[in-house]
């Protein structure tokens, strides 16, 4: 929930810890500096991490509370590494975790993890977001180190010269090996979207790699960058994610959604490969449904 309310003559002058549970009720002094910490508080639309923060009259406060228990720090075991040179670093993003801030909170996100394995490497460059992975997927995502490596990686996304491969788990069962669904998408919700004429053009390609017990496991080549376009696509197709509630997906303990791998040239051409297994919940249930998958 995003809390908003504005400084009052009876509140301005004070520590915005202070100010905090003075205008949100139910806020405690305590509580107020967890949000301040996570990076779940704005004053003026400008996030403030610092809780002496003295605000003044006419200031705009949001605060972005979160339900008890959501809030997690985002500790990565050191194989989700999995690659790193001098322009580049890549982490296998865990299902579940934000790749960037939100009004919610920094801390906990994909951004803040990377921008302090910068700073622990001495390095003042922030998380630079060159492309998304949604909260419930899980996969492969490359962060640049420097202002230059962000220009030429973000120029390959864009002209779609960065080949993906992703595996889904699906329920039901294709009517063919190859598939490809071209079809526009458009926003339909607050989060939520759906093949529309008037949306942007979105291609996708797929295969099937397996089918067992009602379900399958896919790969998926997204030749374009739409959000939700893999998760939208299957859904038209009649093969919703399992765990994707979005798109009426059937129950799981994830949404079945992974990047298996990333494939570019840097700016030298010299071609980089960057793979990742799925964790182990999706591994699981792969093989409740005796499914197997090996990265290419």
């Amino acid at each position: 929930m995003i809390r908003r309310e504005t400084v009052n003559e009876a509140t301005g002058g004070r520590r915005l810890d202070d100010v905090i549970p003075a205008l949100f009720v139910g806020l405690s002094k305590s509580e107020a500096r967890r949000i301040i910490d996570r990076g779940g508080c704005a004053v003026n639309n400008s996030m403030v991490r610092v809780a002496s923060r003295t605000v003044v009259v006419g200031d705009v406060i949001e605060v972005g509370v979160m339900e008890p228990g959501r809030f997690r720090e985002l500790v990565l075991p050191q194989e989700a590494l999995l690659y790193e040179d001098r322009d580049l670093v890549a982490l296998n993003k865990p299902a579940g975790v934000n790749t960037q801030r939100t009004p919610y909170q920094l801390k906990g996100t994909l951004e803040y993890w990377v921008a302090e394995y910068f700073r622990q490497q001495g390095s003042k460059e922030p998380a630079r977001i060159i492309h998304r992975l949604d909260r419930g997927t899980s996969g492969v995502m490359v962060f640049p180190k420097h202002r230059q490596a962000a220009a030429w990686l973000s120029k390959r996304f864009h002209d779609g010269q960065v080949e993906k491969l992703y595996l889904a788990l699906v329920s039901g069962q294709p009517q063919q090996e190859v598939w490809r669904v071209d079809g526009a998408i458009g926003k339909i919700g607050s989060a939520r979207y759906g093949i529309m004429s008037q949306g942007r053009s979105a291609v996708t390609e797929f295969r099937l790699v397996g089918a067992s017990g009602g379900h399958s496991l896919v790969n998926a080549r997204p030749l374009t960058g739409r959000t939700h376009q893999i998760r939208v696509h299957l859904a038209s197709c009649g093969l919703p994610i399992v765990g994707d509630k979005t798109y009426e997906g059937e129950p799981g303990e994830r949404m079945m959604l992974h990047c298996a791998a990333l494939a570019f040239r840097n700016e030298k051409g010299t071609e980089i490969r960057l793979t990742a297994l799925p964790d182990g919940l999706f591994a699981a249930m792969m093989k409740e449904y005796g499914l197997d998958y090996r990265l290419p």
